[in-house]
């Protein structure tokens, strides 16, 4: 499986998936959230409603994943997932992340991806720093037994990320 990073906005990614960082309840938000439902329009918004009748008020719970259709969006699927919020890394944070990028692989096999994108979650607004949450990103991906995927992509915001992942990816 190749493994790349690239500065970009995922929204605008040409891949079978790509995840997006969001909230337990799917409801949008801010940053690649708030984008991702913007972009992706009312068939998004729509099937995460859904998602919130079957399944309740939070329907994706901190380390899951769930998937929908990408609406307007150049993908065929989002894989929404949701990390967790930084607290020092004492309260089982760098598990929580771990299991958001297993979790979303998993459901990108489970549909049959070939390619997949993935945000520098919970290291916006969550507060996980940038650092530490791309070695968890890194390490997760390198050591997934991919059966479908053979390529997945982290895209970040800035420049600061992008070097970061690029080192890490650089490095065996």
């Amino acid at each position: 499986m190749k493994i790349t990073v690239k500065q970009a906005d995922i929204t605008g990614e040409q891949v079978d998936a790509i995840v997006n960082a969001a909230n337990e309840g799917l409801a949008g938000g801010g940053g690649v959230d708030g984008a991702i439902h913007r972009v992706g329009g009312e068939e998004i918004r729509e099937e995460c409603r859904r998602l919130r009748q079957e399944r309740g008020p939070r329907p994706c719970p901190t380390g899951e994943a769930v998937a929908t259709s990408a609406g307007n969006l150049p993908c065929r699927w989002v894989i929404h997932t949701v990390g967790p919020i930084w607290r020092g890394g004492r309260e089982g944070e760098p598990e929580l992340l771990r299991s958001c990028y297993l979790n979303s692989l998993k459901v990108a096999e489970e549909l049959g991806a070939r390619s997949l994108a993935f945000p520098c979650i919970s290291a916006g607004v969550f507060g996980y720093p940038g650092d530490k949450a791309a070695g968890v990103a890194v390490e997760t991906v390198r050591g997934f037994p991919a059966t479908t995927l053979e390529e997945v992509r982290f895209v970040v915001f800035g420049p600061r990320d992008l070097a970061v992942y690029q080192e890490l990816l650089e490095t065996a």
